[in-house]
């Protein structure tokens, strides 16, 4: 009986460890952060990491483990400590964070097979001066075959035998380069290995892209604000581990972080590049590869399974990536001596993982992980987010501005179009005002370029009877279903399911079905009925699906192969594009007017940041802004950039009303398919957290969206005071949801947290 004992981490949604003994023939290779297999339940095996070796014998019966999976550990000890944290604080299983980290290659015994090539080698007996002759002279009646073994010889350095050592280092030689190069054919080659002339073998290749050769010396020069905000955040870091960078929209961010990247290189430390949205590494890795080249590594969840565990794997190599770019999952990537991350677009919600657990969030994360390693954060930004704005202006954070644009090139004139007259006045065509129109017709004619912004996707948001009012809703889900005309069918963007479009009104019979409102789609057909003339692209989750599309659209849009790109909260981010003169909001009162208290918030910031695309490059852009609410302050705001009166309002609101970050957030959610029965269980809920947490605690109610893929939903708010013992909150909050889901009336009800929700 082994006397070795490990705890083992599975991807599995339960907290805790799970202890299985060691056999002993597998003791000298069970250590902490290397994979197991190991056998789960009745019939099921799942790999986990090893995170604990000891000799304590658990006083209940244990399986031994099948299978060592490593030959080293494949995670660190910052990792496993940050894993950790994010459980903690987060409030999810700590298999549920191993699920999100590591790649499906890892989480299976066999899953990753490297990709390979197969390679030709001389054969053994003929590695001498006097046997290769004799195969030459056996080859003199088979031309072809002679040809192709001839150029074998001479391309791997073979046919410089001197008795049984060659003159020159005999080089690897792939059977497709031979082909190539000698214009055989594949029967040619199999001729000469059935003939023991060559032998095959497999040689394993990366998937990883080859940025070629790093050029430093491509690094340009900051001009004076530059290189004062530079200096600034040197400074910073002497005294605060976090700094923020606040600078306008184009006003040359990234080339600062390019000679932060160089100055932590140097000292021989790791940099993590983090940005909201797969769809600006495509930009930012052209500007830092033509820097760093091969230094660089990219990841993200656009890139295949195959491709991650090959980044991780190197990662824990002796030649890791020096810099990483990547998206939120790039935090939870192995870093050896991490040095530096920046955080670009740190207001973006993107970085917040909602579904599925954990719900971290990813500025969060990179904190924690750089303060475990010892590590400096940049967070960047035009419109930095409630939080860390008000963290820079109390003193936890450095605070750095810059807020001059690049060639002191001016913020683009915005002008507020009152779509509420023009459309009582019947002056509208589409969703589209005159003076858009007319600014449009400029831009083109000038040879410019467009952005127009619609934040929703699909044909119409809603089909309606124009008859009765009634609109076709999902199954499964609370909401109304979108129309996309390409696909020529209903969807629900809440659980994906799809449904044909209906002739007639289930209701009244009519016909008389109409879409209501524009989505992306429908503005593009728009777009180009009224500028047939232009090319037209759509950048929106149905046309970016694939790394390709990303690329292939901001490419075309980049060589101005297209002059009008319409999309979503998408093309708001950091994308730098020449000669766009003119940008379309077209309609702000979506986002002005949702139902949440950061509203607001994420309304100025999306704004502020689509302006920014216009004029970066020689002259002033135009931004026309359409709303039926000008006079609302915040429109005010964002016409005149005023981002200190912005924040300012929006601090005294958020302390009145005790929101973040003055208190924190946790919403609790309930989820079952019984309606009675979720409401019964919130209602019991929420009467045991008000015993321990007062008027702390808002409702439960039913949230915005009350059903989705079948399951009723209620929301329970906690509003906690900073300072607030989280530990003991935690302790509270796992002991409310304990105590219900153990009533057998609410066994099998879902209860899980949302910690600082956005």
């Amino acid at each position: 009986m082994s006397c070795h004992y490990i705890d083992v981490l599975l991807p599995v949604p339960l907290d805790g460890l799970f202890t299985y003994s060691v056999p002993p023939q597998m003791e000298g290779r069970a250590e902490r952060g290397r994979r197991v297999l190991v056998p789960f339940g009745r019939n099921k095996s799942h790999v986990g990491i090893i995170i604990k070796v000891h000799g304590t014998k658990p006083g209940f019966a244990v399986k031994d483990i099948k299978l060592v999976l490593d030959d080293a550990p494949i995670v660190t000890d910052a990792q496993l400590e940050l894993w950790r944290w994010l459980a903690d604080y987060y409030m999810s299983a700590a298999g549920d964070v191993l699920q999100a980290a590591l790649p499906g290659g890892l989480k299976a015994a066999d899953a990753y097979k490297p990709k390979t090539e197969t390679c030709l080698a001389l054969a053994p007996e003929l590695r001498n001066e006097r046997a290769l002759g004799i195969a030459l002279d056996s080859l003199r009646r088979a031309g072809k075959q002679l040809e192709a073994f001839t150029c074998f010889l001479a391309m791997t350095h073979w046919d410089t035998f001197e008795g049984t050592v060659t003159r020159q280092p005999v080089v690897e030689l792939t059977r497709d380069e031979l082909m190539n190069t000698a214009h055989c054919t594949s029967a040619i080659v199999k001729s000469l290995v059935d003939r023991k002339f060559l032998v095959p073998y497999e040689r394993e290749v990366g998937r990883l892209n080859h940025g070629g050769e790093p050029h430093l010396d491509n690094i340009k020069p900051l001009n004076e604000a530059q290189q004062e905000a530079y200096n600034a955040i040197v400074f910073g870091f002497l005294k605060k581990n976090v700094v923020l960078l606040h600078g306008v929209t184009s006003s040359g961010k990234t080339e600062i972080y390019i000679h932060l990247i160089r100055q932590a290189l140097e000292k021989k430390q790791q940099v993590l590049y983090l940005l909201p949205e797969i769809a600006l590494t495509v930009q930012i890795r052209q500007r830092l590869q033509a820097v760093f080249g091969d230094r660089l590594g990219i990841y993200h969840s656009k890139y295949s399974d195959a491709e991650r565990v090959e980044i991780w794997k190197k990662q824990m190599s002796q030649n890791p990536y020096d810099v990483i770019l990547g998206a939120r999952s790039a935090v939870l990537l192995p870093f050896v001596r991490l040095g530096l991350v920046i955080i670009d677009e740190e207001h973006e919600t993107s970085f917040k993982q909602q579904d599925p657990a954990p719900r971290y969030h990813a500025r969060s994360a990179a904190i924690v992980l750089a303060a475990k390693a010892g590590a400096k954060v940049l967070l960047g930004s035009a419109t930095p987010c409630a939080e860390t704005w008000h963290n820079a202006h109390t003193g936890k954070y450095g605070y750095v501005r810059l807020d001059k644009r690049f060639g002191d090139m001016q913020l683009p004139e915005i002008h507020v179009v009152d779509i509420k007259d023009l459309q009582h006045r019947k002056m509208m065509n589409g969703p589209f005002s005159p003076p858009l129109l007319a600014a449009m017709r400029r831009a083109l004619d000038g040879g410019e370029q467009v952005i127009l912004f619609q934040n929703r996707r699909g044909f119409a948001p809603m089909v309606e009877c124009r008859e009765c009012g009634w609109t076709p809703r999902c199954e499964l889900c609370d909401v109304s279903l979108t129309y996309h005309k390409n696909l020529g069918q209903l969807t629900c963007h809440y659980c994906g399911r799809t449904y044909t479009v209906p002739d007639v009104c289930p209701c009244c019979g009519s016909r008389n079905l109409k879409g209501r409102g524009y989505g992306t789609e429908k503005v593009e057909d728009k777009v180009m009925e009224l500028f047939p003339e232009a090319r037209v692209a759509r950048m929106d989750l149905d046309t970016t699906r694939t790394r390709d599309a990303y690329e292939r659209i901001i490419s075309d849009f980049s060589a101005h192969r297209t002059d009008i790109l319409i999309g979503t909260q998408m093309v708001s981010k950091g994308l730098d594009f020449d000669r766009v003169s003119v940008v379309g909001i077209l309609n702000a009162d979506s986002m002005l007017n949702y139902p949440d208290f950061r509203a607001y918030e994420h309304a100025f910031m999306m704004m502020a940041q689509v302006s920014g695309r216009a004029g970066r490059k020689g002259k002033r852009g135009c931004v026309m802004l359409q709303t039926k609410s000008p006079e609302l302050p915040v429109i005010g705001q964002v016409v005149r950039n005023d981002v200190d009166g912005f924040y300012r309002d929006l601090m005294e609101e958020r302390q009145l009303f005790r929101y973040p970050p003055f208190y924190h957030i946790i919403n609790v959610y309930l989820k079952h398919k019984d309606n009675a029965v979720v409401s019964a269980a919130a209602d019991a809920l929420g009467a045991l957290l008000r015993q321990w947490f007062g008027d702390r605690v808002l409702g439960p109610d039913k949230p915005a969206v009350a059903k989705v893929k079948a399951l009723n939903i209620r929301k329970i708010v906690m509003k906690l005071e900073n300072g607030l013992d989280r530990a003991a909150v935690r302790l509270y909050l796992n002991k409310g949801k304990a105590a219900v889901v153990q009533d057998k009336r609410f066994k099998s009800v879902t209860v899980y947290f949302d910690v600082d929700p956005l």
